[in-house]
């Protein structure tokens, strides 16, 4: 395979459900990080040629209006041969290339899974938190008596009553997304710069912030929500009713989007806080 694309193109190729990005360096061979690329097991950034990066597949180039230029861009690749610290979501073939090419460590991928998934990974523990609330009680099912029976008997796990119970569905999932995204998407990596290493400290903070809020929040829109004001069992009841009606449901819809929105405010709020303190660096 030959080509005539320009010195430090980078390069995007596709892999089935992702895109595979690396650096033109010039007599068809190209730097990236290899990654995943060619199966399970994770390689370094190394030089490969043109044809074995595209491994059979189209290839295309991601244009900029602002960059180094392609000495340095190649001269930045390079650097890095032989780094092998690759994380599909916090160090990936992606946040390589646009590291070379603008000095900026993101990746468009990412961005994208981590704003889909928040909301869908909210939903499926609201419904699990359905799950439990029907279930635990000693009036079983999602009746309005149900939930309540169900959301006492989780909050006694604590001391508390339905109101515990409420926050304990929305702070868990919500601290263990929190703990997720800070794992992988917001994880500290020794060989970053010194920005990105302090703006993914703040996004870490706040992921878990994000997730107390959530919780918070929702419990504040049961209490305010509904026609009987306040957390007794009758403002519960009714504020419940009140949220889940917002999406065509009664109490046991509620329950739902209540806790969902912790876990889907860990990551938002996480990642959010994240990208906002690197575009001020930047």
């Amino acid at each position: 395979m030959t080509s005539d694309f320009p010195l430090g193109a980078h390069l995007v190729t596709p892999r089935g459900l992702y895109t595979h990005h690396g650096i033109y360096i010039g007599k068809n061979e190209v730097v990236h990080y290899a990654g995943l690329a060619n199966g399970l097991e994770s390689a370094p950034v190394e030089v490969a040629s043109l044809e074995s990066f595209c491994s059979g597949n189209d290839v295309s180039v991601k244009t900029y209006k602002d960059s180094y230029s392609a000495e340095r861009i190649v001269e930045r690749a390079m650097s890095r041969v032989g780094e092998s610290s690759y994380s599909v979501f916090s160090n990936n073939c992606e946040h390589f290339c646009l590291w070379c090419i603008t000095g900026k460590h993101t990746s468009a991928q990412v961005d994208t899974v981590t704003t889909v998934s928040a909301p869908t990974v909210g939903s499926m523990a609201g419904f699990a938190a359905r799950g439990v609330v029907a279930a635990s009680g000693s009036v079983v099912g999602l009746s309005g008596a149900g939930v309540m029976s169900g959301l006492a008997s989780t909050g006694a796990i604590v001391g508390g009553g339905a109101v515990a119970g409420l926050a304990i569905l929305g702070a868990a999932p919500g601290a263990a997304m929190a703990s997720l995204v800070n794992s992988t998407v917001l994880a500290d990596d020794p060989n970053l710069g010194t920005d990105e290493r302090e703006s993914r400290s703040v996004g870490r903070a706040a992921s878990y912030a994000g997730a107390a809020a959530g919780t918070a929040g929702s419990i504040a829109a049961v209490s305010a929500m509904g026609t009987t004001a306040g957390l007794s069992a009758a403002g519960i009841t009714s504020g419940l009713a009140a949220i889940g009606g917002t999406v065509g449901g009664g109490m046991a819809a509620g329950v739902v989007v209540a806790t969902a929105a912790p876990v889907a405010a860990a990551a938002a709020v996480g990642y959010g806080i994240y990208k906002f303190v690197r575009w001020v660096k930047d």
